[in-house]
């Protein structure tokens, strides 16, 4: 099948200059240079990796990652990056892990499905080779007994890369952010302070790049902030306070008016900020808590979802958007079922495809107008799905936490084209490199390819 590139993905793709405006338009396209894709979105434009695989058929190859992390691989030309944490051979003193113990909340501490770490964590960047799959450099920048623990599923090292070529950002958030060139020398590093996680799920939000702007989501339960950081030294162009519990979303930038925007999505208020000056250009309320999945954008509107104990999907026209959208006409349509709690949504070729919670429910509506194209479809074998959906050359990746990947042909109706299991489990996001798909799983790296 010849790729189909629509009017709206030409938009993105003007975004995508616009946004890496210091990198060659079709060099960035060529890349995966943040955990979402070039597009930001889920989307690759270049992409056409096989449809079928099994652990005995197109896998190119396939590296154990020490320790874990739940990082998206992010590439640029030969080289894949991904943390990790790693438990070193040295126990935390039992007071400490006592103290951690402690801090959970009751009903946590009744169901067991907390995350205490007893030894002291390694915080690792990883470089691997594309072509062997063999590790080529690896930096440990911090060694340190966290001072939270997490959900029974999360890591300490869930944050993903941002890359723009030149510049490496890492985030571990309570751990440090760092910045290397890509041949691993660390540029500069930054602690920012200690997250306090909601429930003691653990850390998430992966930094954004735009120009020389690096912006962090500072969201937790004490006094929260965005940060935006010079990418080339770490220094604060501008922060400001949030008043806004835990989020783990990804922050956007995307031009609008001839102005880049900032959006952040959130529990109280999804904002967004006018990226030169920090000035709030509109918000709006709405969605629900523990707001984890990314807006994304075709340039022209922007998406906004949650789905933990409710559901909600906001729809914002950003020529418009100005101010409480709450009774604006820029709010072009809402919905309120089905929507993701863990995954960010797929922007593709005018359509809108996410999971409902953290269920295998696939839904898929027209995004200009959210017209609805099926809803709450089960995917059959999949047991929960963590990893966002991504796309290639008319083709839509759903992958399960249980190492079960639905191939689905792009379109308005409920195709599948292929089922393709692999003998780990899943959480992170899948990552497409030309004819070559990157998935992590709890162990292992693989590449996928014929």
């Amino acid at each position: 099948m010849k790729s189909r590139v629509s009017f709206l993905t030409v938009l993105s793709l003007l975004v995508c200059s616009i946004v890496f405006s210091q990198v060659n338009a079709s060099e960035y396209n060529d890349n995966w240079p943040t955990w979402r894709g070039p597009l930001f979105s889920g989307e690759t434009v270049k992409g056409n990796p096989p449809t079928v695989w099994s652990e005995t058929k197109n896998v190119q190859w396939k590296t154990l990652i020490p320790g874990k992390g739940l990082s998206t691989p992010v590439i640029w030309d030969d080289q894949i990056f991904i943390t990790s944490a790693v438990p070193l051979d040295q126990k935390a003193s039992a007071e400490a892990v006592e103290k951690l113990k402690e801090a959970q909340p009751d009903w946590l501490k009744d169901s067991g499905s907390g995350n205490i770490p007893e030894y002291i964590q390694q915080f690792v960047v990883y470089s691997i080779d594309r072509k062997s799959g063999k590790i080529v450099w690896q930096k440990a920048v911090r060694e340190q007994f966290p001072h939270q623990g997490t959900h029974e599923t999360g890591s300490f090292a869930s944050q993903s890369c941002v890359t723009d070529g030149t510049y490496l950002i890492a985030s571990f958030g309570s751990y440090g952010i760092y910045c290397f060139d890509l041949k691993g020398n660390m540029i500069w590093e930054k602690d920012l302070g200690d997250l306090s996680i909601r429930a003691s799920f653990g850390e998430g939000s992966s930094p954004a790049l735009y120009k020389d702007y690096l912006i962090i989501n500072w969201d937790h339960e004490q006094v929260s902030h965005i940060f935006v950081l010079n990418k080339t030294n770490g220094d604060v162009i501008w922060e400001k306070e949030r008043d806004e519990m835990t989020s783990w979303s990804t922050p956007l930038v995307v031009e609008a008016k001839g102005k880049p925007q900032l959006i952040v999505s959130a529990t109280g208020k999804s904002v967004a900020y006018d990226l030169n000056s920090g000035d709030i250009i509109w918000e709006i309320s709405g969605l629900t808590a523990n707001v984890i999945p990314s807006p994304v954008t075709d340039g022209q509107m922007v998406y906004l979802m949650s789905g933990y104990r409710g559901s909600a999907l906001q729809t914002v026209n950003l020529e418009e958007a100005k101010g409480d959208l709450k009774s604006s006409s820029a709010l072009v349509w809402t919905y309120d079922n089905s929507t993701p709690y863990v995954p960010s949504p797929l922007l593709y070729h005018n359509r809108l495809y996410f999971l409902r919670g953290i269920q295998e429910r696939l839904s898929c509506v027209e995004a200009t107008t959210g017209k609805i194209y099926y809803e709450a479809q089960k995917l059959d074998g999949m047991k929960g799905v963590y990893a966002s959906p991504v796309a290639a050359n008319g083709f839509v990746y759903i992958l399960g936490r249980n190492g079960l990947c639905y191939v689905l042909q792009d379109g308005v109706e409920f195709n599948v084209v292929a089922k393709n299991q692999l003998d780990e489990d899943f959480d992170a996001s899948p990552a497409i490199v030309g004819d070559e798909l990157y998935m992590r799983g709890l162990k292992s790296l693989y590449c996928i390819a014929e």
